[in-house]
């Protein structure tokens, strides 16, 4: 009889509580800012990262998950009498964490040769971030405990990371300026004219699909671009940072729209709050045409 086990990081930004509910394997990344280092969602949570994040000026520096933290994984699992491994990675474009997943399967798979005819390990590439990743193996787990195989919960996942998208707007660019993912020419120009870039995050890339001007303008323009570009009659979520005031009234904009509520709310973690800042609001959708 088959056994699965859904194996993650914790960019995926699911609560403690959905991880032990759910009996999702967690491999934490670790951080380092202000010469302190901690495991994400061990040693500190969310909140107390913000904390941390308004007492320096230093940006958080994260390290991948290595290929033997994987191993010792995949051993512990197979240990347990799982049948099927299925690890999903944060985006491979920004992290060789998933690369690391593979080489810890063939160490694996090298040092414990009894297992290869007694255990499959899938490894998939989220390409994105947060709960973009994460919500669909909360969904995965809840498919697994309703008997579902491993190959239905590997089309289901893989199926969502080629749709979806997050459409993010940051509204202080010192983070993205920062760690680089937008330029300090860009950062500043947008300084200087009040300017706000709306960040799809999809398909492993990052691109600056429009501009705001004002913060004013942020909730309706938010609302307008993800109506116009999520598949209709399909789930939404909302993402926030520190302070979830702007994406309750994205929702309410959402709502008059398309008539839904919003499925679920999260706040992003350590690793993409280093990169992005704790000011964000976002959408995470199924995208039309995919």
């Amino acid at each position: 009889m088959s056994k699965i086990a859904l194996l993650t990081d914790s960019c995926c930004d699911l609560s403690k509580e959905t991880i032990e509910e759910l009996g999702i394997k967690l491999l934490p990344f670790t951080l380092t800012v202000g010469g302190e280092s901690f495991r994400e969602t061990i040693d500190k949570s969310t909140q107390e990262f913000y904390e941390l994040l308004e007492k320096t000026d230093e940006i958080p520096k994260h390290s991948q998950i290595s290929p033997v933290t994987f191993e010792e994984a995949y051993k512990e699992l197979f240990e347990q009498g799982y049948t099927d491994i299925i690890s999903v990675s944060i985006n491979s474009q920004g992290s060789g964490t998933y690369n690391n997943s593979i080489i810890g399967k063939n160490d694996f798979f090298e040092n414990v040769p009894e297992a290869k005819d007694k255990v499959r390990i899938f490894n998939l590439d989220s390409k994105c971030y947060t709960l973009f990743y994460g919500y669909p193996i909360m969904e995965a787990a809840k498919k697994i405990r309703r008997g579902a195989d491993a190959e239905e919960i590997v089309a289901y996942l893989e199926d969502w990371f080629n749709v979806c998208g997050i459409y993010a707007v940051p509204y202080n660019l010192k983070y993205a300026k920062k760690s680089g993912r937008i330029s300090a020419a860009k950062a500043f120009a947008g300084e200087l004219l009040g300017l706000k870039p709306v960040i799809l995050f999809a398909d492993g890339t990052t691109t600056i699909v429009d501009k705001i001007r004002g913060e004013k303008n942020i909730v309706p323009k938010l609302a307008e671009i993800v109506e116009k570009n999520m598949t209709p009659q399909t789930p939404y979520l909302m993402i926030h940072g520190k302070d979830n005031t702007l994406a309750k009234e994205v929702e309410k904009e959402l709502y008059k729209k398309t008539g839904r509520k919003a499925e679920m709310y999260g706040s992003i973690g350590a690793v993409v709050t280093a990169n992005i800042g704790p000011e964000l609001v976002a959408v995470l959708v199924r995208r039309k045409n995919k």
